[in-house]
């Protein structure tokens, strides 16, 4: 491991903003701030919003600049990227911040039921080969119902038409309530300016491209079956890297 990586991890580790608990200590002893972020953390009962994936922090950190009234968590498992987000809610003193180093396999382990309001999912791999992988898969949507509220929001923003149809299908095939979709959010006068003014790494690297920017919000209701849509979806031809022509329920591919 570089020394670059090695003084990161060194800083993360002094971070008080940083909340890290390795696989054996989750599952031996379970995860102290469960059922506790509000009180021991935050300081406040003001609700909490995670990204899954959060890469460097830029969506959490532009998020929480501009809701001050809501608590954001940055989950993600590479420490090194998530360096730069962490750093700069540090510096800059932000209160309502908070970054989790972890897989994003065993999320529920940190959170209790109800006490998640919001999730978004920014430009996660669109995991063309295997469904149980995707982040908006009924495999994750049953982890997420462990912690969220009733009817919690999933904000999906994805450069991935691969990803956003899945997706869109998963949302009709169990009729969970769609609120927005759009698969080119800069063409469309959105409402909400966040969804356009705030950008990570990779969002800016799709448009360079000139890749139209999905986004999908809908919420997840606590009960109810989940299924998987049975569905052929073309892959991304950018991202494919030789994979089969389409994906099937099927195949998982």
């Amino acid at each position: 491991m570089g020394k670059g990586k090695l003084a990161k991890f060194a800083e993360m580790a002094e971070n008080p903003l940083v909340v890290e608990c390795p696989f054996w200590q989750l599952q031996q002893d379970g995860f102290p701030l469960k059922g506790k972020w509000h009180q021991n953390f935050f300081k406040n009962d003001n609700p909490i919003v995670l990204e899954l994936g959060c890469g460097r922090g830029e969506y959490t950190i532009g998020l929480a600049r501009r809701f001050p009234d809501k608590n954001f968590i940055g989950v993600d498992i590479k420490g090194a990227r998530m360096w730069h987000g962490a750093k700069t809610a540090l510096e800059e003193g932000m209160k309502n911040v908070a970054f989790l180093r972890t897989n994003i396999e065993c999320i529920d382990g940190f959170f209790a039921p109800n006490e998640v309001a919001e999730l978004w999912l920014t430009f996660s791999d669109p995991q063309m080969k295997k469904a149980t992988k995707r982040l908006t898969s009924t495999y994750f949507m049953e982890r997420y119902r462990r912690f969220l509220v009733d009817g919690g929001i999933i904000h999906v923003k994805t450069d991935s038409n691969f990803l956003a149809t899945y997706t869109k299908y998963m949302v009709e095939k169990n009729g969970l309530p769609m609120e927005q979709c759009t698969f080119d959010l800069y063409a469309e006068n959105v409402a909400d300016s966040s969804l356009t003014e705030i950008r990570t790494y990779y969002e800016g690297m799709w448009l360079e491209r000139g890749i139209p920017i999905k986004y999908l919000q809908f919420r997840l209701p606590q009960t109810g079956t989940l299924e998987e849509p049975d569905i052929e979806i073309p892959v991304d031809g950018y991202r494919s890297y030789n994979h089969q022509v389409v994906s099937t329920k099927k195949t998982g591919k």
